[in-house]
């Protein structure tokens, strides 16, 4: 497992029945996280005293209880790149902190190319890959279908200072932009992949990961370059192994481009247990 371990503004402080306790610069949250199944005693005394609660309903969703005042939106930072968090109506921050070790890989791989390269962000998010991409030195196009992600993404790039870099900023659907690039004859050096686990369709049908990742990761290959750098595919989706996602890779990718296939856990130390917590998957296809 790769291990987010180099923050000094985000820290997973204990784990416990269903519930992380994190501290996100100076706010305190506690969290729902389906992976901890594990009810060990709470270690921390900031578990009587949080700045907030996200608390599941029965019905599906939930809400936050807020006990102490703090301000909507602050910011954290992550080496030059910072953040502006702010918790959301689904328990989210606008952050996923375990993806730090993946901007790390992705800011090496860039700046020790030798050579410009041009990335192709899909379900972008509030661009952190993208911010670390552009950072590295690479012109990025983020692409998101939530106009306010994409929204809160420009934010993040100006707090980051990155506001000038060459980065295109999209709404849209990512399999229908993949599309309409293709058909575009534009090509990109590398593509990230951080789909969600499920979705909804425009005439309202639900369709799964594990069920259309295949056919998604096949079309985004068409717009990668002669000699592209990596293809990076997230999942958070526990029936989506990391193994299953490398054999995808290998076999659209592999074959065509030569180079290497790897994929692991990626997770975030807790101080208290002094161990890792499972934060989801990474495959990567890599030129060597």
């Amino acid at each position: 497992m790769r291990t987010a371990d180099k923050w000094k503004d985000y820290r997973l402080i204990d784990t416990t029945c269903g519930e992380k306790l994190e501290s996100w610069k100076d706010i305190i949250l506690v969290r729902p996280d389906p992976q901890i199944i594990w009810k060990t005693p709470k270690k921390s005394k900031l578990w009587e005293k949080p700045h907030g609660r996200y608390i599941r309903s029965s019905s599906g969703g939930g809400s936050w209880d807020f006990y102490k005042k703090f301000p909507e939106s602050w910011k954290i930072s992550y080496d030059n790149l910072t953040f502006n968090i702010k918790p959301t109506g689904f328990k989210h921050t606008g952050l996923f902190p375990e993806q730090a070790v993946n901007w790390d890989y992705m800011r090496e791989k860039i700046k020790s190319a030798g050579r410009p390269i041009s990335v192709l962000n899909l379900f972008a998010y509030t661009g952190g890959a993208t911010l670390a991409c552009a950072e590295a030195g690479a012109s990025v196009c983020h692409v998101d279908a939530s106009k306010g992600m994409v929204s809160w993404a420009r934010e993040n790039a100006e707090a980051s200072g990155l506001s000038e870099r060459p980065i295109r900023w999209i709404v849209d659907d990512c399999e229908k932009f993949v599309g309409r690039e293709i058909k575009r004859g534009r090509q990109y050096d590398a593509v990230i992949m951080d789909p969600p686990s499920y979705g909804r369709g425009p005439g309202g049908e639900v369709w799964k990961l594990e069920d259309s990742i295949y056919e998604l990761v096949e079309l985004c290959s068409k717009v990668l370059s002669e000699k592209p750098l990596f293809f990076l595919l997230n999942s958070y989706t526990t029936g989506l192994s990391p193994s299953v996602m490398a054999y995808i890779l290998g076999e659209i990718l592999k074959k065509k481009f030569g180079g290497k296939v790897w994929a692991d856990e990626i997770g975030l130390p807790c101080e208290e247990s002094g161990f890792v917590l499972p934060c989801g998957s990474t495959a990567v296809w890599e030129n060597e």
